[in-house]
């Protein structure tokens, strides 16, 4: 009885998740991901059955707010069938992670929108959501001189109107009869220097929605 007592004392000491906690409150979601693949390798390493309880939406979101969507997808692959079934907050997470990977830029917003995320995972996802617009104006900034409003609302995940408005405080010019939006130029800080490829990426993706 006292053996089972002190297993069961070292499996709820190890499932302590107080660092995450933490990192949630204190909107330091960038340690999310580091926490949550840490605190697994050391439960399934001291044995701890450890699936029925893990958080796995959060740390797949941690993932995605990190960029990692190769970590994020071996994540979702190593999940039991049961618990990825019984797990909607888990589920609508890999969608925007199947978004992301897909490069279906417009799909990320609606895979955010499409689900009522529980308060535990509303701010990670309402940051992941404002840094992926950031990243996209970038993405568009650099790629383009001229781009149709309707092509960048797709990708800032806004109606036309909020889409042109918020382009307009950023200096881009608005040609109202073409429904082309002219793009202000700003030199790009070293460390958010961009990735040729994403440019790329982007590129082919408005070629193929305007042809």
């Amino acid at each position: 009885m006292l053996h089972t007592n002190k297993i069961q004392r070292a499996n709820k000491a190890a499932m302590d998740f107080s660092l995450l906690s933490e990192a949630l409150t204190s909107k330091s979601y960038e340690k999310v991901a580091d926490i949550c693949d840490e605190h697994m390798l050391q439960v399934a390493a001291e044995g701890v059955a450890f699936q029925d309880d893990w958080p796995y939406a959060i740390h797949l979101l941690g993932h995605i707010y990190a960029g990692d969507i190769n970590s994020m997808r071996f994540l979702w692959k190593s999940m039991p069938a049961t618990l990825k079934e019984g797990n909607p907050e888990g589920i609508a997470a890999w969608k925007i992670g199947q978004k992301l990977w897909m490069r279906d830029y417009g799909g990320v917003y609606e895979a955010i929108r499409g689900y009522d995320w529980s308060q535990e995972a509303q701010g990670l996802v309402a940051a992941f959501s404002d840094l992926y617009t950031k990243n996209m104006f970038q993405l568009l900034q650099s790629a383009y001189s001229t781009i149709s409003i309707q092509d960048t609302a797709l990708f800032l995940g806004m109606s036309e109107d909020d889409a042109t408005t918020f382009v307009q405080q950023q200096g881009w010019a608005v040609d109202p009869a073409s429904q082309m939006l002219t793009v202000k130029k700003q030199p790009i800080v070293t460390e958010q220097k961009l990735d040729a490829s994403k440019l790329q990426n982007l590129t082919e993706y408005v070629f193929h929605l305007e042809h």
